[in-house]
């Protein structure tokens, strides 16, 4: 008996309690996930149900993915036995045997604890390097569970050229058989980009919430493992269960983590991931229903295969609001908040404010108003903290009026030129500061002189309207030195082939002598285009044209 019961033995005793342990507990329990209605008719109607057993009050549903779990009062029970084969077990019997496990279970764990000391000292002397963390188990599954978005358009405020955008694929995702019948092929993915705290994420649950369809968030980030192979393996996770809930929408927050061009930094994780991703995408049946919205902060780093035609086909700039939007979206925070505040005044000291910024502020003022026990949130309260509300990293633009001035005469300027010398643009702002230019493939001597005298017309008016030069010129005099260098040294535009550097300064000598004298003649027209934007703080080339005809 002494000889039996030896270390050896014991051990191989509880190992063998354990694995029988182990497996009736997972024979007993196996992981079931709850499903709704609407996604078990789906399962139900695509045959990916393999059989069903009845358990008291839930019927649980097996896959090849898995099981699931839904409500017996919730289903139509025979339309389910014309589908699998279903079984009635009596959960009596597996409480039992549960019971029985249990004890067993106890007997291990006495035994188990008996030896601990002698495991103790074993195991402090095993190197810690072996140790990996659950978390980065190489193969360990991926929690993907969708949510059911309750944002919808009315909860975001400021974006109304965004939803209309953004309204035909919810439409598509609502109604697809009318696309497929008209032979539509809607966008496989939409891409959000803007600066930080726009509201990209929030568009995308709105987007989810209006169509009614499962959601499914992933950061970029997690999909970069450290172990080779493990991003791919998650993004082919995440596509599959997404297709089994379709319709749906994936969103990829920050897709630059992965999505970023590649080229020297090789990092061969990233690339088998961003690679996966591509795959997925073209994999996409046209009637898959599954749409891929994506953000990033960093649009100009993304790689040219994620942009091609056929993946992210539709792209939606999101900008920081004007002060019409501004003034909605405050509307929105303080809805629920007692105040005494003008909300338009509001809108006008918040320049260069996101809408996660306006949020921030509403919620500081009323810290604010609690700490010195007022009764509602006002001005006072809004200025107490509007230094402390940071834009990302970087401090909240608040000009003073006279820099609102002497920035408005600058970007009027600029407006003035760039629609008499016939520059391409879409509007002109005081926000961002410079112009969203039409950029042409190839372009003339004429046009990229023009476009000189656009980026130079600020800078002479600072010095004709104030006789001052003033730093928020410098963006524009360096675009200026690299248009007139490639004008003489690239295409040749100078005196020749083989023209010399000074040359380039001849060419910008020429246009700013063009520049002074158009804005001398058309100084009334440059203040009425300054005072229209320091009121609504971005013009369109429509309202601007409508102002230049005025003094014509």
């Amino acid at each position: 008996m002494r000889l039996w019961i030896n270390k050896r033995n014991i051990i191989t005793l509880i190992a063998a309690v354990m694995l029988v342990i182990l497996s009736s507990i997972a024979y007993f329990h196996k992981p079931v996930e709850s499903i709704d209605l609407k996604t078990y008719e789906n399962f139900l109607e695509n045959d990916l149900f393999k059989k069903a057993k009845i358990v008291d009050n839930r019927v649980i549903l097996s896959t090849n993915e898995g099981d699931y779990s839904i409500i017996r009062m919730g289903i139509d029970v025979e339309k389910l036995l014309h589908k699998v084969p279903v079984e009635i077990e009596d959960s009596s019997q597996t409480n039992d045997a549960l019971v029985v496990l249990m004890f067993l279970a106890g007997v291990l764990i006495f035994t188990f604890l008996f030896g601990k000391k002698e495991r103790d000292i074993k195991n402090k002397k095993e190197s810690k390097s072996e140790f990996v963390p659950e978390m980065m188990t190489p193969g360990a599954p991926m929690q993907i569970n969708p949510v059911t978005s309750k944002v919808t358009f009315k909860d975001v405020a400021g974006i109304d050229e965004v939803k209309e955008e953004l309204y035909e694929i919810v439409d598509f995702l609502k109604n697809s058989q009318k696309y497929h019948d008209f032979g539509i092929k809607m966008p496989r993915g939409v891409l959000l980009a803007g600066p930080p705290g726009v509201g990209k994420t929030l568009i995308a649950k709105a987007v989810a919430g209006e169509a009614g369809v499962p959601f499914f968030y992933q950061s970029g980030a997690s999909f970069v493992q450290i172990y080779v192979g493990m991003g791919a393996k998650r993004v082919r996770e995440l596509f599959g269960v997404a297709k089994r809930y379709a319709p749906s929408i994936i969103f990829i927050d920050e897709i630059d983590a992965v999505g970023k061009a590649r080229g020297g930094g090789r990092n061969d994780e990233r690339e088998s991931t961003l690679n996966q991703l591509l795959t997925e995408m073209d994999g996409f049946e046209d009637n898959s229903n599954v749409i891929v919205i994506a953000a990033t902060n960093q649009f100009e780093s993304l790689d040219n295969a994620l942009l091609r035609a056929g993946r992210f086909d539709r792209r939606v700039f999101v900008s920081l609001p004007n002060i019409k939007e501004r003034e909605q979206i405050l509307k929105v925070h303080l809805k629920d908040k007692k105040y005494d505040a003008d909300v338009a005044e509001l809108a006008k000291m918040t320049v260069g404010f996101s809408g996660a910024s306006l949020s921030t502020l509403v919620n500081e003022a009323a810290i604010n108003a609690l700490k010195r026990d007022g009764k509602t949130i006002q001005m006072i309260d809004f200025n107490a903290v509007k230094q402390k509300v940071l834009l990302g990293k970087k401090k909240i633009l608040s000009y003073s009026p006279k820099e609102s001035d002497v920035l408005a005469t600058y970007q009027a300027a600029k407006a003035l030129c760039a629609y008499w010398y016939e520059v391409d643009f879409d509007k002109v702002t005081m926000i961002d500061g410079f112009m969203v230019e039409m950029e042409k493939e190839i372009a003339s001597r004429t046009e990229l002189s023009a476009k000189l005298k656009v980026y130079l017309a600020g800078y002479v008016a600072s010095e004709l309207y104030y006789s001052e030069i003033y730093t928020n010129c410098a963006a524009d005099i360096k675009k200026v030195k690299s248009i007139a260098d490639e004008m003489v040294q690239v295409y040749a535009m100078g005196e020749g082939i083989y023209a010399a550097p000074i040359d380039s300064a001849t060419i910008v000598d020429e246009a700013i002598e063009d520049v002074e004298g158009f804005l001398h003649k058309m100084r009334e027209a440059v203040e009425k285009i300054k005072e229209l934007l320091i009121r609504k703080e971005s013009i369109t080339k429509e309202e601007l044209g409508s102002v230049v005809r005025e003094f014509l």
